[in-house]
């Protein structure tokens, strides 16, 4: 039988196939993705855990994005349980649009928006320019995590849909490879600048 993550969905079968990323999605299954920030002072803690853990982390530390955190804070409370709860939903949403399983279509839409180079700024005697680098894959997987969570709460701001329906819409868009997510429009839009600044 096995244990299933939420003690409902299996994690068998399921693979990574971009091998720059196979090693830091951690698919070993917890029936309660929560380990409390055991592994806070190892370095590179966050490839030993479960990936959809990381999802439930990053759900209740989502970030700011351009200094703002007035789209997230209202709602981000750091209560565990309760992005427990909201990523429990938003599988339960997946599986109800797909028929499949939601841990599988969510490791594929991570797949699908990691980008793989961005641009950074190199100063050269007081100017700076912009310079194309190749993007490391723990860093590949928290870039994604961190746009899927502030698109998803983008949305719901403001808005009569909640965190989980927009959290499951941005999911199955970026497994779609769908612009209409915001992972994916941001991806393109890193590669699209990193390959005009090579």
């Amino acid at each position: 039988m096995g244990i299933k993550a939420f003690n409902r969905w299996s994690v068998e079968g399921i693979t990574v196939t971009d091998k720059g990323l196979e090693r830091y999605v951690r698919l070993e299954p917890r029936a309660v993705p929560r380990t409390g920030g055991r592994y806070a002072k190892n370095r590179f803690h966050k490839s030993k855990a479960f990936i959809v853990e990381r999802l439930i982390n990053k759900v209740m530390v989502p970030g700011h994005k351009g200094k703002k955190h007035f789209k997230t804070s209202g709602r981000i409370t750091g209560k565990g349980s309760r992005a427990y709860k909201i990523v429990e939903e938003v599988f339960a949403i997946i599986e109800k649009k797909l028929n499949k399983n939601p841990v599988e279509v969510f490791v594929k839409a991570l797949e699908n928006a990691a980008p793989r180079e961005e641009v950074i700024a190199i100063e050269y005697g007081g100017a700076r320019y912009p310079k194309a680098v190749e993007c490391s894959p723990q860093r590949r997987i928290d870039i994604t995590l961190r746009m899927m969570t502030q698109g998803a709460y983008q949305k719901s701001f403001n808005s009569k849909r909640k965190i989980s329906e927009t959290l499951a819409n941005e999911i199955i868009a970026a497994y779609n490879m769908s612009n209409t997510s915001v992972a994916i429009m941001k991806k393109n839009d890193l590669e699209r600048q990193a390959d005009s600044s090579r």
